[in-house]
């Protein structure tokens, strides 16, 4: 029996059972089996530090694997950790083209999966995580807390006990709304089966889908845009495109003028199809209800004047962003930040509305850590809302995480992000790879170029950035 009539101090038996020295003989947990879980795992590797890599889907890096037809900005030789490239090089690995622009699935078979190969079994494939907390502890006491271990409990009833964790679990699977003012559409949930979320493949797995179907895509971000220009395809297939702006200028970005090629074609062809009415532009969109008629949805949205404007269409595709869900981590002590869900410390340094990707300075362990020690959330789940988020962000993220872990403290704290002044991508690599896979995007929460800023435009929008 607790010693404190309100049960808030550990028994004396609990004190006697959870000494330092039991935490610390257990292994870190890695939750995602992402680029950036995979990349901790590889400094933790080249640290001597034992590790479990923990998978809720059935596959290496499960979420890259649902937009695996499409292509990224960025080439090879940025989408490669550097600890992961010397593990690999010392097995054999034969690097791909540096150069090149990989899809997700080029991503995943070229490089992760061998990565992974690597781990053998300290890397576990659907173990989804449902809570996480201290052993012997809920998020009140305090006595002797940070020698407990860690404990996480699987769907399915399985329990782990880890010294550390290091969340790299991303936003994939929790996608923004496609409602207006951060809330569900009413009968969102109703007309479920006729929305999809970003990147549907709509020119191969998922062509049935949509090809002669009218689909609204709504969103201002490059994923919006690179299903845009898929869906225009398609014959017979009309395209309404709605965005919550005023005007497209800030999609449409710097054209010809981008660094980037790739993602200058992206606009330019949009903003063409947009001109020719292939596709039908819908502005001050804020969509408010969803109602359904048989194979039919009708959105309506309604404006913050109160003016209402609909569509009816087949197929809807909510291309707006995604968000963190930090609820398994409900027992721990995590200090968010009231606006984007990050930690506090790092919420200034990428602020979407002080911010694009290649102005977010470089940050480590002391901009991740929580008021609960050894628990950091990485890669872009550690971003909350903001969609700044950078590959290369998030490799050197966890490799400070990792140092820490390990007790080097000095370069834990020596965070560096060496990003080019000039564009990532080779302007006569981009149409030869249009050809044979289409155009590149970016992918919020994703595998990410390092931009440049694009023509000065408006306020920002959410669910679309510089970084998709």
């Amino acid at each position: 029996m607790s010693d404190s009539c309100c049960g808030t101090t550990p028994s004396l038996e609990l004190e006697q059972i959870l000494t330092a020295g039991d935490a610390g003989a257990l292994p870190v947990v890695v939750i995602g089996a992402g680029p950036i879980g995979l990349a901790a795992a590889a400094h933790l590797t080249e640290r001597g530090q034992d590790f479990l890599l923990l998978e809720a889907g059935e596959q290496v890096a499960s979420s890259v694997a649902q937009w695996g037809h499409v292509r990224v900005f960025s080439p090879w030789k940025y989408n490669i950790d550097a600890a992961a490239r010397r593990l690999l090089q010392a097995d054999g690995w034969t690097e791909p083209d540096p150069e090149w622009l990989p899809t997700g699935a080029e991503l995943i078979g070229d490089y992760l999966a061998p990565l992974a190969k690597l781990f053998g079994s300290r890397v576990r494939l659907g173990a989804r995580v449902s809570a996480i907390s201290r052993l012997g502890y809920d998020r009140v006491r305090t006595t002797g807390r940070q020698d407990a271990p860690f404990l996480i409990r699987l769907v399915g009833g399985e329990e782990l006990q880890a010294r550390a964790i290091i969340d790299a679990s991303g936003t994939y699977a929790t996608p923004n709304v496609l409602g207006a003012s951060g809330l569900p559409a009413y009968g969102e949930t109703e007309a479920g089966e006729l929305i999809d979320h970003a990147l549907p493949d709509a020119l191969g797995a998922d062509r049935d889908s949509y090809e002669g179907k009218r689909t609204l895509v709504v969103g201002a971000g490059h994923s919006a845009a690179t299903t845009l220009l898929a869906l225009a395809e398609l014959a017979d297939t009309p395209i309404t495109w709605a965005i919550r702006a005023g005007n497209a200028t800030r999609t449409y970005g710097g054209g010809a003028a981008d660094a980037l090629p790739a993602r200058g074609a992206l606009g330019t062809r949009l903003r063409a199809h947009v001109d020719s009415g292939r596709i039908q532009l819908l502005t001050g969109f804020f969509a408010h209800s969803v109602t359904t008629d048989g194979d039919q949805a009708t959105v309506i949205s309604r404006d913050p004047s109160g003016v209402e404007q609909s569509v009816t269409v087949d197929r809807i595709v909510a291309a707006t962003g995604y968000r963190p869900d930090h609820s398994i981590a409900s027992e721990l002590r995590l200090d968010l930040d009231a606006i984007l869900g990050s930690t506090r410390a790092l919420a200034p340094l990428i602020d979407p509305n002080q911010h694009s990707c290649g102005t977010v300075p470089a940050h480590g362990v002391d901009e991740l850590s929580h008021p609960e020690p050894g628990y950091y959330a990485v890669g872009v789940k550690s971003y909350g809302r903001a969609p700044t988020f950078l590959m290369a962000t998030g490799y050197e993220q966890v490799r400070s995480v990792a140092a820490a872990i390990a007790g080097d403290w000095e370069a834990a704290r020596d965070v560096r992000l060496d990003l080019p002044e000039t564009g990532v991508c080779s302007s006569n690599l981009a149409e030869a790879q249009e050809l044979r896979v289409g155009l590149a995007t970016g992918v919020s929460g994703g595998l990410l170029a390092t931009p440049l800023p694009l023509a000065t435009v408006g306020a920002s929008e959410a669910g679309g950035s510089c970084c998709g």
